[in-house]
């Protein structure tokens, strides 16, 4: 296949709008190649759209699906020759989620937290998303043998279990929600800083962070651990956002890449005391992303309109349903984590809402350097994915931003700096927080890029980047990117002018890592005693089987550097 003539965007390799040819072979970007031919004259050419942290996968979507039947009947569409049927908005279903990422130009999308004991669920639902190639986080943060491990100091037991936690679950890589406080929430409580010690384990959140990251680098895993902080969704949060990074930064990473992720900064972004005297302090966290290089982070921009929050930071469902008086799932996860969910909506004329989707907006544009900031909605929690061309056009445009503000409440110009924010980002600086930077940051090397040899992930646009003014003309920005004139996805093209034409399987990541026999040796043996005596399985029947992932990619890491292999 040849791609011809597109103004093609491949920042990782130093292209920046120049017209040119793409060869694709055998699923690869090659330097020549026979077939197709696609005719791209003038058109927007950029690698497949990879997305770090989205929640499409397991059984909390589940419990969102059976507590939201209204969201069931939006966006229904009727099978057709290649598609199932797709329900849903903010909770689709599995056959939604992979067309409607494809539609967007989208090849790549994680699941951002799975408990160990979940995952088999999990993989039953990545299994039936078409199209896109997927992985899932696996959460560590409030688990009985981490804890028990950090409260030894026996980082070499603890990397065992990371190590046997991660092929339990066929899970990517940590992902740590409010460390110490799932476990703190059954029993009623939570913890309120990362030096508040952890009920019955005699740990902080602080230990806890700290050792996943080191055993992390130990590991040499792909992706830096994964941080949902302490203290979420409250006012005055980004003390301990900062509080947070600071443990981390002599942390050395053991790869071209972060030490840590931070997981939907908008939340953690919040000054004031109460919501009354709620503000946004974007401005402090982005000086620090400027003036650190340890850290990077996802937006959680807010969409106005309806959400589902969904997190493994149980306490903090218990404080959303409160405040919403909306229904309300909580559930304990034995000895690894609690979690809930929560249907929400987002309002314009609600201040403390407007104020939110400004620091979202605010974290984008203040931070310089692009290659620390992903474009998220923490879907479904801020708004669901299929906005992010909105969200593109509103970072592209300051005039788009002057008309959104006009209709929200007016506390968004008293309690943010986004009026007096002039940046307007141009294609290169998209294409890097949407495609490169979420490929390096989770250490997908063959994606991200249009490089010889990368995976043949490529999303054309009806967009000519040479006539049209992003900055003017943002609502054909965001009517181009909403349907791609054509996705294609490892050399197929599953997407011409917006409609799905093909649905193969994509693939599923995990990470095989090596520690120490010894290790191994000695943390399985208070394991197996765990589940004699705690879990409601058998160790047995725990892990998530080969049979279960039907086209697996397999990356090798661990104490000793192995190579990856397929």
């Amino acid at each position: 296949m040849i791609i011809k003539g597109g103004i093609v965007y491949d920042p990782a390799n130093g292209i920046f709008g120049e017209e040119m040819d793409i060869c694709i072979e055998s699923g690869r970007i090659a330097e020549d190649a026979r077939g197709e031919v696609i005719d791209a004259s003038g058109l927007l050419v950029m690698p497949g759209g990879v997305d770090a942290h989205s929640h499409i996968a397991g059984p909390k979507l589940n419990t969102g699906r059976i507590m939201r039947p209204d969201d069931s009947r939006i966006g229904t569409e009727p099978r057709t020759r290649v598609c199932r049927p797709s329900t849903g908005y903010t909770v689709p279903n599995c056959y939604a989620i992979g067309y409607r990422y494809a539609r967007l130009g989208y090849t790549t999308a994680f699941e951002a937290a799975t408990p160990i004991i979940e995952a088999r669920h999990t993989h039953e639902e990545l299994e039936e998303i078409p199209i896109v190639d997927k992985g899932a986080l696996t959460l560590f943060g409030s688990n009985w043998t981490v804890m028990e491990c950090v409260r030894d100091n026996d980082l070499g037991r603890l990397a065992a279990y990371v190590a046997w936690g991660l092929r339990a679950a066929r899970g990517y890589g940590v992902k740590i929600v409010n460390p110490g406080g799932g476990e703190a929430w059954g029993f009623g409580s939570n913890v309120k800083s990362v030096h508040d010690p952890v009920p019955h384990f005699d740990v902080t959140p602080a230990q806890i962070i700290r050792a996943l990251a080191e055993v992390n680098e130990r590991l040499r895993l792909p992706h830096s651990i994964h941080l949902h902080f302490n203290n979420l969704g409250r006012p005055g949060n980004y003390t301990t956002a900062i509080e947070t990074l600071e443990l981390l930064k002599d942390i050395k990473p053991s790869r071209m890449r972060q030490v840590v992720h931070v997981a939907h900064m908008q939340f953690s972004a919040y000054g004031g005391t109460t919501w009354k005297d709620f503000e946004s302090k974007a401005s402090a966290i982005a000086d620090y992303f400027n003036q650190t290089n340890h850290a990077t982070m996802d937006l959680g921009q807010i969409i106005f309109g309806p959400a589902t929050t969904m997190t493994a930071d149980a306490p903090l469902e218990y404080a959303n349903a409160r405040i919403g008086h909306q229904k309300w799932s909580n559930h304990d996860i034995e000895l690894e984590e609690s979690s809930g969910v929560v249907p929400w909506v987002y309002m314009r004329k609600m201040p403390v809402n407007a104020v939110q989707w400004a620091i979202g907006l605010e974290l984008a544009l203040l931070t310089r350097d692009p290659w620390k900031v992903v474009m998220t909605t923490d879907h479904p929690n801020g708004g669901p994915f299929v906005n992010y061309p909105e969200i593109i056009s509103l970072l592209m445009s300051r005039e788009k931003r002057e008309e959104e503000m006009k209709t929200l409440h007016e506390m968004v110009r008293s309690r943010s700096t986004l009026p007096s924010i002039e940046r307007e980002m141009d294609w290169s600086e998209i294409v890097i927080m949407t495609r490169a930077a979420p490929a390096r940051i989770l250490g997908l090397e063959d994606k991200g890029h249009l490089g010889i040899g990368a995976d043949a992930d490529v999303s054309i646009y009806d967009i000519k980047p040479e006539e049209i003014d992003p900055s003017k003309d943002h609502a054909k920005v965001k009517a181009g990117l909403s349907r791609a004139k054509y996705t294609i996805k490892g050399g197929v093209v599953v997407v011409r002018d917006g409609e799905i034409v093909a649905a193969p399987q994509g693939r599923t990541y995990w990470v095989d890592a090596a520690v120490p026999e010894s290790d191994m040796d000695r943390m399985l043996s208070s394991l197996k005693e765990k589940f004699e005596r705690y879990y409601s399985i058998r160790m047995s029947n725990y892990m998530v089987q080969d049979a279960y992932i039907s086209n697996p990619f397999v990356v090798r890491a661990g104490v000793q550097p192995l190579k990856e292999v397929i």
